[in-house]
């Protein structure tokens, strides 16, 4: 992972979103690194009033609601400094928020 949440899964300029599982309480880039270097089954998060995102740029941490606001817009952003987010990234919500695939 980069200093700014990318990994060599999703690594364009607007990748830069850590998220938060409920396993272990670490941030990690995406689901796949997670996967990868945890050593452990990954567990959505599930605490709605506890931070569960990261914005890799200036390091705000986002409850669930508060990241699903900034993602409703055409072009989602960062609340804190503005920092544009990879839209597509609203396909994954079930994988941090949800039920994990079987």
């Amino acid at each position: 992972m980069d200093r700014q949440g990318r990994c060599r899964h999703w690594h364009s300029p607007l990748d830069i979103v850590a998220n938060r599982f409920a396993c272990c309480g670490e941030y990690y880039a995406c689901y796949q690194c997670h996967d990868a270097l945890a050593g452990h089954p990954r567990i959505p998060w599930s605490d709605p009033d506890s931070p569960a995102v990261m914005c890799g740029i200036c390091r705000h941490q986002m409850t669930e609601a508060e990241y699903g606001r900034a993602m409703e817009s055409t072009e989602p952003r960062c609340p804190s400094c503005g920092a544009r987010f990879n839209p597509g990234c609203r396909l994954h919500h079930d994988i941090y928020f949800g039920e994990c695939p079987a």
